[in-house]
């Protein structure tokens, strides 16, 4: 059926009317939202299947950043002796990973969106966005849970005497939450999309996102670099994220409103790019993964 006979159906006698897009901003958004539901579905599905046949369950998501913390530590704590800016060590390294992983995973679950999806693609229609979206919310539950455990530290320390203090830009903190979403998200259905031509890509994501962590302030502050190097660290746009997040939650760390700004806009700027070429790659995606 052609497109000039599509728009001559009448309105009323269809419920919906699914048509083929045609050119890169073809996006349409009010789909999403009406398709709301069938995220929900997939956030439950995601929580739910991740640990469904685990012994410990949802405790993974706590035991793994805590020896991700304790390794860090030892080796980069009483190794290497790097400063954690008078911080104890733990609540130090504890608060870079609790942001980072929130980004670091929503990154690496949706870069295979495409490729992971391809056989559900295939049989069913359904806004294929809603798969991304629906893994950055379900990432974001694991997130508040790291995060409470992080709140648990912060009060042990600031009984024990330890100078914490949490500034009153915590209202910040849904719009750092918001950032790490949206890089995230954008990077991964960048990837993604990507991936469907180039299979490569699956196998450096796990390495690049690695290599991507020494780049940012996680296993050391921001202030014991200096000169060029710190120029090309603050280009990474989770350098202010994870620097603010610090700041606000401990009192320890850069909190810079013109760095977050550029995080911002980098962000978006990620953002749309990804959701122009997801949807450009949408069209014909099946031909090639």
């Amino acid at each position: 059926m052609t497109e000039k006979q599509l728009n001559n159906i009448v309105p009323e006698n269809w419920s919906m009317i699914i048509k083929p897009k045609r050119h890169w901003f073809d996006i349409n958004l009010k789909e999403l939202w009406a398709y709301r539901d069938l995220i929900a579905l997939f956030v439950r599905r995601d929580f739910v299947a991740k640990y469904k046949q685990t012994i410990l369950g949802p405790l993974w998501f706590i035991i793994q950043p805590l020896l991700t913390t304790l390794m860090f530590t030892v080796v980069f704590g009483n190794i290497a002796k790097l400063s954690t800016d008078g911080l104890p060590k733990i609540l130090f390294y504890f608060s870079g990973i609790v942001g980072w992983n929130y980004f670091a995973e929503s990154l690496k679950a949706t870069s295979n969106t495409f490729v992971t999806n391809a056989s559900i693609f295939g049989k069913v229609y359904f806004p294929r966005l809603t798969m991304p979206i629906s893994i950055v919310i379900s990432n974001l539950v694991l997130f508040f849970i790291q995060f409470v455990f992080l709140l648990f530290f912060i009060g042990y320390y600031y009984f024990l005497g330890v100078n914490i203090s949490i500034s009153f830009y915590i209202l910040l903190l849904p719009v750092l939450i918001l950032m790490t979403a949206g890089l995230g998200l954008g990077f991964g259905i960048i990837i993604s999309s990507l991936t469907t031509k180039y299979r490569d890509l699956t196998y450096l994501v796990t390495f690049g996102v690695q290599l991507w962590m020494y780049a940012t302030p996680i296993i050391y502050p921001l202030s014991s670099i200096s000169g060029i190097y710190k120029k090309i660290i603050l280009l990474n746009p989770m350098t202010p994220i994870i620097e603010t997040f610090r700041f606000i939650m401990l009192g320890s760390g850069e909190l810079n409103l013109g760095q977050l700004l550029y995080s911002f806009i980098f962000m978006i700027v990620t953002l749309i790019l990804g959701i122009l070429l997801f949807n450009k790659i949408e069209q014909s995606f099946m031909d090639t993964v």
